[in-house]
């Protein structure tokens, strides 16, 4: 029997409309400037409301979000985001993990990731040590992992970092999903392949990251961070893993850039290994709906 995931990233969700002058004395200026000038016009609220009718009609073991809710960070940014993230479902049900644009500043806990902490919590029958990152959630056959690439960096920077502690903790969560039987999804915003993004918007160590899913393997990875569709491949000691990112799940798709788009996953253990369904979910600005698009069956061989 298959079950289904799906995943979404980059919905910069929130408005500015309101904010306050002394609010951009930092690198957030740049930031508003960008919603002021582009931003705003190409994610639309009217997309998100579209996704969401769309995403009730679908059942889901788990909706994965990586990252980048916000524009700028701002403690009422995060507020919006959370009252959108409730709207999307029970913390259970969605999975989050922050991007580049929430991290844009150093900030108080409190004021910003707290409001989204149950999202991107392990499952309570986790051993997590107290680490927010990795998280780990298993919903049946599927060990969910999520990474956080969210770090503050200088002005007209948008890399983010995994860091020491996360690149210590992912073998053994990879290895010990390994050994249950799990099928595994690693999500995180950047895109963990190295020299696949511009310098000033990678992944400072993707290169330790890539060598990691290399040697203990994953079935899947997930990312956004680009706001395109794109398929890779990681060649692993099991066997191939798909690397695979999602456009803006708010995007007009204006000036040649993609238009929204959310992918929906359908896994189902076999002889072989496992097989994996990749349904396309894209915005149809003609009709404000989201409807089918690519679709690709994959097959996964682990022995």
């Amino acid at each position: 029997m298959a079950q289904r995931f799906a995943q979404l990233s980059d919905p910069h969700l929130s408005s500015l409309a309101a904010v306050r002058t002394r609010d951009l004395f930092s690198k957030r200026a740049l930031g508003y400037l960008s919603w002021r000038r582009k931003r705003r016009f190409e994610h639309r609220p009217e997309v998100l409301e579209a996704l969401q009718r769309d995403l009730n009609l679908s059942e889901l073991d788990q909706l994965l979000v990586t990252g980048d809710l916000t524009h700028i960070g701002l403690p009422d940014e995060f507020r919006q985001a959370g009252d959108w993230l409730h709207a999307l479902g029970d913390p259970t049900q969605v999975a989050l993990v922050p991007g580049n644009h929430d991290a844009c500043v150093a900030a108080p806990w409190r004021d910003t990731f707290a409001l989204w902490q149950d999202y991107m919590a392990s499952d309570h029958d986790v051993d997590t040590a107290g680490r927010r990152f990795p998280s780990l959630r298993v919903r049946g056959d599927i060990a969910f992992i999520g990474l956080s690439t969210a770090c503050p960096k200088p002005p007209l920077m948008a890399t983010g970092t995994l860091g020491a502690e996360q690149l210590q903790q992912l073998p053994p969560l990879l290895q010990r999903a390994a050994d249950d039987g799990l099928f595994r999804v690693v999500y995180l915003h950047h895109c963990p392949i190295a020299g696949r993004e511009k310098w000033r918007k990678r992944l400072t160590d993707a290169a330790q990251v890539q060598a990691l899913l290399e040697q203990y393997g994953a079935e899947l990875v997930l990312h956004g961070h680009g706001h395109r569709a794109l398929f890779n491949e990681l060649h692993s000691r099991v066997g191939t893993v798909p690397v695979i990112a999602v456009p803006s799940a708010s995007a007009m798709g204006l000036h040649g850039a993609d238009v929204a788009q959310y992918n929906r996953y359908d896994v189902t253990r076999n002889d072989a290994g496992w097989q994996l369904r990749i349904d396309s979910r894209c915005y149809q600005p003609g009709t404000g709906e989201f409807s089918g698009g690519d679709s690709r069956v994959l097959q996964l061989d682990r022995r």
